[in-house]
């Protein structure tokens, strides 16, 4: 089992071509530096949230669109950002910010992995929604903390991509063969998106928690931590059907680890409304899939 700050051995063990794209991966947006800054702090105001966003028009814009958007049922429309911040609360509402601000680093098509524009995107707002269910369901301490990592989880697919597509014909042999993604991404490259993922975030300076839950969202069980956060966001990513290989034929649910389940005390049936409710808010979600 892995220690859980391996991330310096992790560099090591990656070819220099790809620690290249890393390095010149964009920089956190600034409005989510702004964001968590500010949110470390006690009693925030929504003056202060809505200060952030002021200066940056289009990303106003998104954040108002999600805000409207069916998933936060807000029963009437929102028109301004204090509004938003009002009805949804400051911490919530910097969810949603967030989500809006890394618009412009994921929405784009990930060659290699065959997405399409937007693909990621819609998988990784599902996945963040989904993850935090999860944990506000179970009762988790923090709830809102699972968002972010959940959020991020394939961010390494936006670097890796170029190299999955070069060398996929071998990924998809390993594949045909029943060799998960990860580990034919590992074997054929010398590395994975999910450890990609954690170097980027690494490299934005990110809790150690967030970079874990990354790093380890396909193998929860690779690494020794003393919190849920790579279970939920493995769990979340199942839930929202994709098992990282291949997508589902239909009816079909991709089955976790089953000491996944034992951890978080989730039966099958359980498990099976929780895909449900995924898919359900997959739906609401699309109209918010494309961003200005």
């Amino acid at each position: 089992m892995a220690d859980s700050g391996d991330n310096g051995q992790i560099k090591n063990d990656i070819p220099d071509k790809i620690i290249r794209k890393v390095s010149i991966f964009p920089s956190m947006p600034q409005a989510v530096i702004k964001l968590r800054a500010l949110l470390t702090e006690e009693d925030v105001s929504s003056d202060e949230i809505v200060g952030i966003l002021r200066h940056d028009p289009g990303l106003a814009a998104n954040v108002l669109r999600l805000a409207n958007s069916a998933y936060f049922g807000i029963p009437n429309k929102v028109s301004t950002l204090k509004h938003a911040v009002t009805l949804l609360g400051v911490e919530r509402f910097a969810q949603i910010a967030v989500t809006a601000s890394m618009n412009k680093v994921m929405d784009r098509a990930v060659d290699g992995y065959g997405l399409s524009p937007g693909e990621l995107w819609l998988h990784s707002i599902a996945v963040s929604s989904t993850a935090e269910a999860l944990a506000k369901n179970k009762k988790l301490a923090g709830h809102h903390d699972f968002f972010s990592p959940a959020l991020l989880h394939d961010l390494g697919k936006l670097v890796l991509g170029e190299f999955v597509k070069k060398e996929l014909p071998e990924i998809e042999r390993l594949v045909a063969k029943g060799v998960p993604i990860a580990i034919a991404e590992k074997e054929v490259l010398g590395t994975d998106h999910a450890e990609i993922g954690a170097l980027i975030l690494s490299k934005w300076r990110l809790p150690g928690d967030l970079i874990n839950a990354v790093r380890w969202h396909h193998y929860p069980e690779g690494v020794e931590h003393s919190n849920l956060h790579p279970e939920i966001v493995y769990l979340a990513n199942l839930l929202c059907q994709s098992n990282g290989d291949r997508e589902p034929a239909e009816g079909e649910l991709f089955l976790p680890y089953s000491s996944v389940l034992d951890r978080l005390s989730i039966n099958y049936e359980q498990y099976r409304a929780f895909a449900e409710t995924a898919r359900s808010w997959m739906k609401k979600l699309s109209d918010t899939l494309t961003f200005d």
